[in-house]
């Protein structure tokens, strides 16, 4: 995963995960991020499954990853991971990269 060219993390434990209507979503241990995380309190977003999640910013952008520290049981898999937003970060899954979807967080 790489933010400008630069790699931010590289795993092979990332947990994805489906919802509808969205793209999939990639949680990454925390120890497989490269790049200093620097919490954002001032971005805050909450999902009614998945609970209130703790925004970061990351090599110089804002509130370009989350995580769900306190989840609410269906995110309990993905309790602490860090998960980048596909439509600001370049993404790479077995070799393969992938296209930046257009949403609602894209820039």
């Amino acid at each position: 995963m790489s933010i400008d060219g630069d790699t931010v993390a590289d795993t092979r434990s990332a947990v994805a995960l489906f919802e509808t209507s969205l793209p999939t979503r990639w949680y990454i241990p925390r120890e497989d991020i490269s790049a200093e995380l620097t919490r954002n309190d001032g971005h805050r977003t909450t999902c009614a499954y998945k609970g209130h999640a703790t925004h970061w910013d990351v090599a110089g952008e804002q509130s370009i990853a989350w995580s769900y520290e306190l989840p609410l049981n269906d995110a309990m898999p993905v309790r602490s991971m860090i998960c980048f937003y596909n439509e600001r970060v370049d993404i790479e899954v077995d070799g393969e990269s992938e296209q930046r979807p257009q949403t609602q967080w894209s820039r």
